[in-house]
């Protein structure tokens, strides 16, 4: 049986279980498959069959579990687009797709660009879907059929399509019920963005086999306390989080009552062993898109040695070899490129017969005909307990927050701006240990751009993950003896390379001092002037989290995420902080107002 059949057999089983659980409302099984059967119907009417690619333009929600499950149903594959995409790359990931239909969302029409696909809005009424029947279509599905596309980034400039399959799909959800004993009581969540690979982990293991997933609001999805306080009163039993935003849960406490069996973490390099004495177990699991999100998985105990904690060991009916450059495989405690094989390779890249190639080779270890390796082009070692040692890339691609990004991609089109005459995007972590985009230009000959007329260029086609935070001019790019750029040899940002996004204004008021000095710390910038933005600085949610934490320390008011979000600016955030304070003052007698004011010279606590 295949995902969407494994589904369908819980509905009928329980039809009034809880599938999928959106702030207050809950979608039922029967609901959710009956909802399903009838869209599935109404993409039959349109010619969608087997090895069809059907995109999705919707954010998480129950809209995105029913189209994925009726996508499937139709025997088709989805593919999955993140609405918070610009439109350039919308359009891009479609015509790549070659998708026909489009499901959306009634709040999403207008965010989706024109082409030449149809739309279908899942949430609307119009009869064209819930005139078909409840039943599921007479559909049969060869478990070598696509069952989904997801698009990672690419080094010629364009995402790559990764193609998985129903078997590889089916792998994952056997392994990861074996492995965590999933039942129909557990109560998961759906954190992942839908264009993330990760999305597909957080709904099928749990839908086939009877539990609820929880979707977890955006208010709440990158504040780590709050989030924690959510996940108790909801009685979360396993879920699954990128490393930065896990890194940062371990470091709170928990009830001892809490319901949280495991926590599953992964899509970055795992800095830090959880602490002694948390109520869950901390999973860590890697694994490329081309390998259906999880190839190798351990459970991390708390331990304080100097290694970076494992990526554990490979999956059931996954295979790990770590090989030479003539892929030899190399001695335990060597490092070598790591390759995956078994039934979670996927079948390739779409319309990329020459890449697909390269990456996806014979497996001279197998003796099954027709047996693959994928060669992930990460660096890795077997460790004396048959663990693996992740050890970094071979090859230029950089993983920040969980998202895998081919610098070339950015060049590729930074190199279009007509000031710029060439230029090289790579990381930079600086002393903050914070990695971030840092792009190296060279302007046209009388050229003359600012760092915010770049950013406003680059997101017009890339999202806001793959937009560089620092843009540093030079005269020319340094090379090496072979004529190649010499990346060593690149400078540190400084305050005196660092293309400004207009005339630097230095901060003001004491607040403004005070915020802007801690951003340098934070971030781990050279300066920064008072109309800055903090997002284009390079903070992210989480960055944003942790200054949150920090007002309220120093200030003792609270600053919320979603007035960082609508006053990015480093004025409009000490103007929101000192808006803050004064009804704080203004709610206190005059003694109370006088204490803190005495306590506090210039505004600032000492």
């Amino acid at each position: 049986m295949c995902v969407h059949e494994l589904v369908a057999a819980q509905a009928s089983a329980t039809p009034d279980a809880v599938a999928v659980v959106v702030g207050d409302r809950e979608l039922y099984y029967g609901e959710l498959n009956a909802r399903a059967n009838q869209l599935a119907y109404r993409l039959r009417s349109l010619g969608i069959r087997a090895e069809v690619p059907v995109a999705l333009f919707l954010e998480r929600s129950a809209e995105l579990a029913i189209a994925a499950l009726a996508v499937l149903k139709a025997g088709a594959a989805y593919v999955p687009l993140d609405p918070s995409y610009p439109a350039g790359r919308v359009s891009m990931l479609l015509e790549d797709s070659a998708a026909p239909v489009v499901l959306t969302h009634s709040s999403m029409v207008q965010k989706l660009p024109a082409g030449n696909w149809k739309t279908i809005v899942v949430d609307a009424d119009d009869g064209e879907i819930t005139n078909h029947p409840f039943l599921a279509p007479d559909v049969q599905t060869d478990p070598e059929d696509l069952a989904y596309l997801i698009f990672t980034s690419g080094s010629t400039g364009r995402p790559k399509g990764v193609q998985i399959t129903h078997a590889n799909l089916l792998n994952l959800v056997r392994w990861h019920q074996l492995a965590f004993k999933t039942t129909a009581a557990d109560r998961a969540t759906l954190h992942a963005s839908p264009g993330f690979d990760a999305a597909v982990w957080e709904l099928w293991p749990y839908l086939t086999a009877g539990a609820s997933v929880h979707v977890v609001d955006d208010a709440i999805r990158t504040v780590p306390d709050r989030l924690r306080d959510w996940m108790v009163d909801t009685g979360v039993t396993i879920s699954f989080l990128p490393t930065a935003m896990a890194e940062s849960m371990l470091g709170l406490s928990w009830p001892s009552h809490t319901a949280l069996r495991f926590l599953l973490t992964g899509a970055d390099t795992l800095h830090r062993y959880p602490p002694a004495g948390l109520p869950f177990a901390l999973v860590n699991n890697y694994g490329p898109t081309e390998c259906t999100v999880v190839a190798t998985s351990g459970t991390i105990h708390p331990e304080d040695v100097e290694e970076f904690p494992s990526i554990g060991r490979a999956i059931e009916n996954v295979e790990i070899h770590i090989v030479d450059d003539q892929l030899n495989p190399v001695p335990n405690d060597t490092a070598g490129e790591l390759l995956i094989g078994g039934a979670g390779v996927g079948r390739g890249y779409l319309n990329l017969p020459q890449q697909t190639k390269e990456k996806f080779i014979a497996d001279p270890f197998s003796v099954i005909p027709g047996a693959r390796l994928y060669r992930t082009g990460d660096l890795a070692r077997m460790l004396p307990d048959g663990q693996i040692a992740f050890l970094g890339r071979i090859d230029e691609q950089i993983k920040i927050r969980g998202y895998r990004i081919e610098p070339g991609e950015i060049t590729s089109v930074l190199d279009r701006h007509p000031d710029i005459g060439s230029s090289l995007v790579t990381a930079y972590s600086g002393d903050s240990g914070e990695k971030r985009l840092v792009a190296y230009i060279v302007l046209a000959s009388k050229a003359h751009v600012n760092a915010a007329e770049l950013r406003k260029f680059l997101g017009e086609s890339l999202p806001d993950y793959m937009l560089p935070s620092t843009f540093v001019s030079l005269n020319r790019l340094p090379t090496s003896a072979h004529g190649k750029v010499d990346k060593a040899a690149l400078p540190e940002p400084t305050a005196d390379n660092i293309l400004d996004d207009d005339r630097f204004e230095a901060p003001q008021s004491e607040i403004e001092q005070w915020l802007a000095s801690f951003l340098v710390g934070l971030i781990g910038v050279a300066r920064v002037s008072r109309d800055d933005n903090f997002f284009n600085l390079g903070g992210h949610s989480l960055m944003g989290a942790q200054l949150i934490a920090k007002v309220h320390q120093t200030f003792g008011v609270e600053l919320s995420l979603r007035r960082l979000f609508d006053h990015p600016t480093v004025r409009e955030i000490s103007s929101e902080i000192e808006s803050l304070i004064l009804a704080k003052v203004n709610l206190m007698s005059d003694e109370e107002a006088q204490r803190v004011l005495e306590s506090s010279p210039g505004g600032i606590p000492a």
